[in-house]
């Protein structure tokens, strides 16, 4: 019950409390089990037995209650640091029996897997010595677990969540109408077609701001910014479909603008309009950003299922498009920058072998919410330098590399800021990039050190509780305020000017944020 990263329903808090309670169960048993192995098989009286669990009801008596209250406390004081509504008390009162029914449906699910091994066991013992039999038992469980949860999600799960998001592709979401413009993907003058870019691609191609509207918040001049996209059904290969984007970015004189954007998209091809429309204000419009399909899959289910693809995509598109940026003379190429969100994040930084290969690779780089399996990331994070903390590494003095919660955090080395600049922009409460599993059994130097200001001063790190309560926070991690969990706003048009040192005034800055949100 206690506080986490981000504010939790009461259904995602029964999840977690139940896993809680379902593994605590286990490894209480699994302790006893190996404690009788050994020999030893404490004789209690009746009357120890009954004193026992008498003792036991008195503090579930007194414990549950007490902490189901502080729970839902606590829960309130997240959402109103994080300035969102409060949860009514009545909901989290069925949080105990919510709870209860989880904890017992794993704890059988486990008591059946021991069934399944006592009865193969028995049948090995017939041909095997017992000790031969116990291993091989081990071996025989496994792997018929490891094949029917692989059944279960890759047939199941994994294929009727394909499936549906292949048909949710095919739509298209409200009020996002065809361009006409020659400068966008899916237009008249395009060679991909409106219908194969997928829903994402075609939000995407159709949002940003105009030249109109650019030119009206910057008071200058501006141009209308390319957005070239190919959707994963235009090709064959990943290869295939990057190759349509480079064709699009020279249909469109991509390579003639003042800066060129290679994006690694998320699972289902979204990206997030905040970043991408701050790039094409901070640059007057004189831009290109280029990006490519590449599943039909969620984000979640590929961050569970499947994380090659990201990786390829973004190695394909990035490969494509600096091969044909290379051929251009040196003195008449856009400056060439990459950035990506969550899995595109990830993906994006697959097309480098390490942390100098992408400086030598690129002019920019804007890495968003990045996943904690990502590299060069978690290389970066684990080298730092001495003394800064994991939610906010300083590498190398922030020479070239710099990490930020809040636009203020790029400044804070005391270093010169050198190009190519790398920003790694994450909230110390984004979920999405703190999870690992090693949260269940090791505590985390973000949990060691000082919080984060978006985060509860309450958490602590509690073996196997806090890993549910990550993995909980995650399901709705970007449904929160910009600039807590994994909602990221348009305050990226500071870290773009930094990045790209623009020249443009602090008011003019300041006017493209308040515009992009509405105000």
């Amino acid at each position: 019950m206690t506080p986490s990263l981000l504010p939790r329903p009461w259904f995602l808090q029964s999840a977690a409390t139940g896993l809680s309670v379902a593994v605590g169960y286990g490894i209480g048993a699994g302790l006893a089990a190996l404690v009788r192995v050994g020999g030893f098989r404490p004789a209690y009286s009746d009357r120890l037995r009954r004193t026992g669990w008498w003792a036991l009801a008195v503090a579930a008596v007194l414990v549950i209650p007490v902490f189901t209250v502080l729970g839902h406390h606590w829960q309130q004081v997240v959402r109103d640091l994080m300035g969102v509504p409060r949860e009514p008390a009545p909901l989290y009162s069925v949080v105990v029996l919510l709870s209860l029914v989880v904890a017992l449906f794993v704890v059988q699910i486990g008591r059946g897997i021991l069934v399944l091994a006592r009865w193969v066991r028995r049948g090995l013992l017939r041909v095997l010595p017992p000790l031969v039999a116990g291993a091989a038992t081990v071996v025989v469980v496994a792997v018929v677990l490891v094949l029917a949860v692989s059944g279960v999600v890759d047939r199941g799960i994994i294929g009727t969540a394909a499936a549906t998001a292949e048909l949710t592709d095919k739509s298209t979401a409200p009020g996002v109408e065809q361009p006409s413009v020659p400068e966008r993907s899916g237009s008249p003058a395009s060679a991909e077609a409106w219908d194969s870019l997928g829903r994402e691609g075609r939000t995407f191609v159709a949002g940003g701001p105009s030249a109109e509207r650019i030119a009206q918040v910057l008071g200058a001049p501006a141009k209308t910014p390319i957005r070239v996209y190919a959707g994963r059904v235009s090709a064959d290969s990943v290869d295939g479909v990057a190759k349509r984007v480079v064709a699009e970015l020279e249909r469109t004189h991509a390579f003639e603008r003042k800066v060129l954007a290679v994006v690694t998209t998320t699972g289902r091809g979204w990206i997030n309009p905040n970043v991408a429309s701050s790039f094409e204000y901070i640059n007057g419009g004189d831009t290109a950003i280029a990006a490519m399909q590449y599943s039909f899959l969620p984000s979640a289910l590929s961050f569970v299922a499947d994380r090659q693809p990201p990786l390829d995509a973004g190695k394909a598109l990035f490969t494509a498009v600096r091969e044909r940026w290379s051929r251009l003379p040196a003195d008449a190429r856009p400056k060439l920058v990459v950035f990506g969100e969550s899995l595109g994040s990830y993906g994006g930084q697959g097309a480098f072998r390490d942390a100098p290969d992408m400086l030598a690779q690129v002019d920019g780089a804007l890495l968003v919410g990045t996943p904690n399996f990502a590299q060069p990331w978690r290389g970066l994070t684990e080298a730092r330098d001495q003394g800064s903390p994991e939610r906010l590494p300083v590498v190398d003095g922030g020479r070239n590399i710099r990490f930020a919660s809040r636009i203020q955090d790029v400044h804070q080395p005391a270093t010169a800021w050198s190009f190519p600049r790398v920003v790694y922009w994450q909230h110390a409460g984004d979920p999405i990039t703190w999870w690992n599993r090693e949260l269940a059994y090791q505590r985390p130097d973000w949990l060691r050190e000082p919080l984060g200001p978006d985060v509860d001063p309450l958490m602590r790190w509690l073996p196997v509780v806090t890993f549910w309560q990550v993995t909980m926070d995650m399901v709705f991690s970007a449904d929160v305020p910009n600039g807590f969990g994994h909602s990221f706003g348009p305050d990226a048009v500071w870290l773009w000017r930094d990045i790209l040192a623009s020249d443009l005034p602090h008011a003019v800055v300041q006017r493209i944020e308040d515009t992009m949100n509405g105000r």
